[in-house]
């Protein structure tokens, strides 16, 4: 899986990864220091979002499964995706009527989701390509303010995903958007702040009302 996922493609609302383009932006994520199960992780998230949205649960539920295997084995226990993998296989539990697993399944990735303020607090952030020589010079400047402001953006869509985990356990509406947020929010460089916006922003949203329980 690491080496290469053969991901599923066509999903509306995926990202398109034409070979030449997947293979440049792997190239890019290795060159960063992220490993090939990092990318792997997110390519499958977003195919399964967008695959949940369009409104193939089988498919989308593969998604989450291979993903799973990934954050099960390459990712430490505390990691943020950990708690997402765990709610987007809650969610298929859910759609598939184990609403028993489900529950267990979202309240685990509370637990782990609690965690994210020590990873905020030591999250490696990467320099931004600006757009001007202005910008540039103005992050080069005030590097440390501009971390802070980062931290400080990054808690806040935490603290929307733990009120999102909270509602989904409990098998409520969702107040917040996540996955529709994700291609804009997310970062074009390979560092801390993009897999904590890809934990946060691709924890699957399905029907909010319960279908019959199975056990």
């Amino acid at each position: 899986m690491s080496g290469g996922a053969h991901l599923p493609t066509g999903a509306v609302g995926a990202p398109e990864h034409t070979a030449e383009r997947a293979a440049a932006e792997r190239a890019a994520a290795l060159k960063a220091g992220w490993h090939a199960a990092d990318l792997d992780w997110e390519r499958l998230q977003e195919q399964g979002n967008a695959l949940l949205h369009s409104g193939d649960r089988a498919a989308a539920g593969r998604c989450f499964r291979r993903a799973g295997w990934i954050a099960l084995w390459r990712f430490r226990a505390t990691d943020p995706r950990r708690a997402t993998t765990l709610a987007n296989l809650g969610l298929t539990d859910r759609l598939a009527g184990r609403e028993g697993r489900a529950r267990r399944r979202y309240a685990r990735a509370r637990r782990i989701w609690r965690e994210t303020g020590p990873f905020i607090a030591t999250m490696q952030i990467a320099r931004r390509a600006r757009s001007s020589l202005f910008h540039l010079r103005m992050e080069t400047k005030h590097w440390d303010t501009y971390q802070d402001n980062m931290r400080i953006r990054m808690t806040a869509f935490a603290r929307e995903t733990a009120e999102a985990l909270a509602a989904l356990e409990q098998g409520r509406p969702v107040a917040c958007r996540l996955y529709q947020r994700w291609r804009a929010e997310k970062p074009p460089v390979f560092d801390d702040t993009r897999k904590l916006l890809a934990a946060a922003l691709m924890v699957g949203v399905g029907e909010t009302t319960l279908p019959e329980v199975k056990d």
